[in-house]
């Protein structure tokens, strides 16, 4: 920041308890709060701002979906699908966490899907062939575990056998890629918030099932459509309640698009010209001359 030429220590960094943090942001000294992280968090943090009238940006959790039409480029479909449901261990805000396709293709996708999930190599990220590191914190890898766990408890089939992933041992933080069908929104892989390498897969028979699905959601941050039919996406992603709509990719920012969330994926707006004054206050000077 100093490099940048912004004036000597206008940057900070404080490091503080959750109690410790609430009571800055309630001491009328903090003028915009912007932070990504838990809907829970975000919750607290709106609760602690109340009555001071801080600007507070909230970008909390997601559920991002992606519908596959029965026009689709389906390589291309499988390859960057797949990438947006592992990419990073799935740890990634808009990363996919849930597969809606049309019974046409569905089965040449799932197929595809699973044999390219596959390929993963789960180990030492320091190792050049590794393709699949381990997450963040333990906690965050028993939750994919559940999910997971409850899925198959309730009649999911997982398409992936995770002893082959020998780095794969419960408690650990090396968690294998997963795929299962036979999924419903009864699940909790299909409604939480999962932030761990595991997609479902369902079919589905229209595209007014697909939207309808989509917006089961408590969720809304992005979600992604594959087809050769630009109005068709265009049409579909206008009844779709998230802040972004891809077309033929995922998990993806454009610094001059506004990126935002609406239902539990937050408030306000970051990246654009919209991000910009999302954190300004405008001011009006009325000047009159008199001669």
């Amino acid at each position: 920041m100093d490099q940048a030429g912004l004036p000597k220590g206008l940057f900070r960094t404080l490091t503080l308890s959750h109690d410790d943090t609430s009571k800055l942001i309630a001491s009328g000294a903090v003028d915009q709060v912007c932070f990504t992280g838990s809907v829970a968090a975000g919750k607290a943090i709106e609760r602690a701002a109340a009555g001071t009238f801080a600007g507070v940006g909230l970008e909390l959790g997601g559920k991002d979906p992606a519908y596959v039409r029965a026009d689709v480029d389906l390589k291309h479909a499988v390859e960057n699908i797949v990438d947006g449901a592992y990419f990073n261990s799935g740890q990634c805000c808009c990363g996919i966490e849930r597969v809606y396709v049309h019974a046409d293709v569905y089965d040449k996708f799932v197929d595809g899907f699973a044999d390219l999930t596959r390929q993963y190599v789960l180990d030492d990220p320091l190792d050049q062939k590794t393709t699949l590191g381990p997450m963040a914190q333990p906690r965050l890898a028993a939750t994919v575990r559940d999910h997971v766990g409850d899925a198959l408890h309730k009649g999911a089939r997982a398409l992936i056998d995770t002893k082959a992933f020998a780095r794969d041992k419960d408690g650990s933080t090396y968690v294998a890629p997963q795929a299962l069908v036979d999924v419903d929104h009864g699940m909790k892989v299909m409604m939480d918030e999962t932030f761990g390498p595991v997609v479902g897969i369902m079919a589905v028979g229209s595209d007014e099932e697909a939207i309808k699905l989509m917006n089961d959601s408590r969720y809304g941050l992005t979600a992604a459509i594959w087809t050769a039919d630009e109005q068709a996406a265009l049409a579909i992603g206008d009844e779709v309640e998230t802040g972004t709509w891809f077309m033929n990719r995922c998990d993806y920012l454009d610094p001059a698009l506004a990126w935002t969330g609406v239902k539990d994926s937050g408030r306000g707006c970051t990246l654009s010209r919209l991000g910009f004054q999302y954190l300004t206050r405008p001011k009006s000077f009325h000047l009159r001359t008199r001669t």
